[in-house]
């Protein structure tokens, strides 16, 4: 086991990271801006080195600076946690070529799943089911883009194939707007990921979008540690998670959760992953894999009771992974709200002074957060400031205690998205379960009406 690892981090994911590397008596050093000087995780870490200003692409995101904290700290490992460069392989490709070890998978592996086009490909042959679409990259002959969009069916989707988090696709609906939608993806793709290439993929109408927890060692073992409904969105960034997915049997899950377990030892996959999948009328059709630890990585460590990031760490270290698919029980329901620094509505970012922070607390209540009373949000990063969650043992406690844990929480001095999730919570059709994607869009359009 590793002695000492430096977390390349920030916010609530490099607490989170320390508190496992603490459990487990790993000494850590964590890197920060001038702007995070004063955050929680730098006072509590055992070494902390300042990498640079507050603009991330002078501190967060200086691979030099972030090398050089590690070489001078005598740290062994680098986790990279979420955002940032956790998928950039070239970040983990310097790491290990350095002398460290990354806490992640493999280069060639965060390269495959990040080019969209290679991933779809991976995954037909390895038997896993993918959205009806172009059969790799789009050709630069513009009737045979036709061609294969009168194949599909329209409506259809143009996506970067180097994009990612929402960025870089166009729905079309016509045949009159499809050459012009893919030249304007095309560069626009060109420009934001230095990849110009495109993939057209069937634009499915109302489907939720399901995803799959992945842990897998360089042994070749890998398992799945059940799903998570991602569906509450807004402009493709999630808003609320929660699992076991309401309304989808386990069979089901069942099935699609080995396909990605055997996917994971067909590509000779190494760590945490994610497999995100469109789901609609009883068919998964997968979109993209996310080659780091989520977000939302606690709501499936509550139901299944394995602590992710630590298991990240031992499979980094060369361990093995310590349980098999039969291992792996789900328990109970748990359910994730995001809290951001933000106007709950229009989603204009608050940074500011959190003049006073008071935390939900209880049976089934977990918050993580690096905010406190008096601590400053900077206005230089992503606006989330914590996450709640609670966990019940059926999806109606989880709910209402949800309900209880944010009328407790309370955060002056900035603007929160507080008051969203209480309306969300108490959503008949949420409280149903099984709202698509597009729920939440045509829930603020008629509030905005």
């Amino acid at each position: 086991m590793f002695e000492k690892i430096l977390i390349a981090n920030r916010g609530e994911i490099a607490l989170r990271i320390q508190r496992a590397c603490r459990e487990l008596g790993i000494k850590t050093v964590v890197v920060h801006s001038q702007a995070d000087t004063e955050a929680k995780y730098v006072k509590l870490a055992d070494e902390s080195v300042c990498i640079g200003p507050p603009p991330s692409r002078e501190s967060y995101l200086n691979i030099p600076a972030i090398i050089s904290a590690a070489e001078v700290t005598d740290a062994e490992a680098i986790h990279p946690g979420y955002g940032f460069l956790s998928e950039n392989a070239d970040f983990a490709e310097r790491v290990e070529r350095s002398g460290f070890v990354f806490i992640g998978p493999k280069p060639e592996s965060i390269r495959l799943m990040g080019d969209k086009v290679s991933a779809k490909d991976t995954m037909k042959k390895a038997g896993v089911p993918c959205v009806p679409g172009s059969d790799g990259a789009l050709p630069e002959d513009p009737k045979e883009c036709l061609r294969i969009a009168r194949t599909v069916g329209y409506p259809v989707i143009i996506k970067a194939a180097g994009g990612g988090g929402g960025r870089g696709m166009r729905v079309v609906h016509t045949e009159a707007a499809l050459v012009n939608a893919i030249a304007m993806t095309r560069t626009e793709a060109g420009t934001a990921f230095n990849n110009p290439t495109v993939y057209m993929e069937k634009f499915l109408e109302n489907p939720r979008h399901i995803e799959i927890q992945v842990l897998a060692d360089e042994f070749k073992n890998a398992v799945y540690l059940g799903e998570r409904d991602c569906s509450m969105q807004r402009r493709h960034q999630k808003i609320l998670e929660e699992g076991p997915a309401p309304g989808i049997a386990r069979r089901v899950i069942e099935k699609i959760g080995l396909r990605c377990a055997e996917a994971c030892k067909k590509i000779g996959y190494r760590g945490a992953g994610t497999f995100e999948f469109l789901y609609e009328k009883g068919e998964f059709y997968f979109i993209e894999m996310n080659t780091l630890v989520q977000v939302e990585h606690p709501v499936t460590e509550l139901i299944t009771g394995i602590d992710i990031v630590q298991e990240q760490i031992r499979v980094a270290a060369g361990e093995r992974l310590r349980f098999k698919q039969r291992d792996i029980v789900i328990s109970g329901h748990a359910i994730e709200c995001r809290i951001n620094a933000e106007d709950p509505y229009k989603f204009t970012p608050s940074p500011g002074k959190i003049t006073a922070w008071h935390p939900p607390g209880g049976p089934g209540v977990r918050v993580d957060s690096h905010a406190y009373s008096g601590y400053s949000v900077p206005p230089h990063y992503d606006s989330m400031i914590g996450k709640v969650l609670t966990y019940g043992s059926t999806r109606e406690q989880a709910i209402k205690r949800m309900r209880i844990a944010l009328s407790e929480m309370a955060v002056e001095g900035i603007s929160t998205n507080l008051p969203l999730h209480r309306e969300l919570l108490a959503d008949a059709n949420f409280v149903n379960g099984g709202t698509s994607i597009h729920y939440l869009e045509h829930k603020l359009s008629l509030r905005k009406a």
